[in-house]
């Protein structure tokens, strides 16, 4: 019989949004400063291993991006690969990395492949470990109804 841990189970919802937030925020602060999409997936890997700590592996798996870790983990690996595919076209050296602004009226946003590989590694971290992480701890989930 699995025990309940009712301060966790109260405490994760929030805490879960606030790690993923801050996930997000050293994925983007980490072009100028130590983060980026390695640790920043390090992070979200945190989130959904306390998820499971507190509600099992099966409903944190059901909350990864795609449902499903090994598909966030490809669509990352995805991403990272086409973010250089448009300097093999150029004739440059693959991943070299384009920079470009859209006018939005009020701003400019900077946009540049650099972001969506970053993300792509994001994703592929998020999705690799976690799928791993969530894995083990559903073996021991799956341990405690045979004793």
């Amino acid at each position: 019989m699995k025990r309940r841990l009712v301060i966790l189970e109260v405490v994760a919802p929030p805490l879960y949004w606030m790690i993923l937030a801050g996930s997000i925020w050293v994925l983007f602060t980490g072009h100028n400063e130590p983060g980026g999409g390695f640790i920043g997936g390090l992070l979200a890997v945190s989130a959904s291993v306390l998820w499971a700590v507190a509600y099992g592996s099966r409903a944190a798996e059901r909350r990864l991006p795609l449902g499903d870790a090994i598909r966030l983990a490809a669509l990352g690996v995805g991403m990272a690969a086409v973010s250089g595919l448009h300097a093999l076209f150029g004739g440059d050296s693959f991943l070299t990395h384009a920079w470009g602004t859209l006018p939005l009226g009020f701003m400019d946003l900077t946009l540049s492949t650099v972001m969506m590989f970053d993300f792509g590694v994001y994703l592929s971290v998020w999705g690799g470990l976690a799928g791993y992480s969530l894995g083990l701890l559903g073996l021991e989930e799956a341990g405690e109804g045979s004793e």
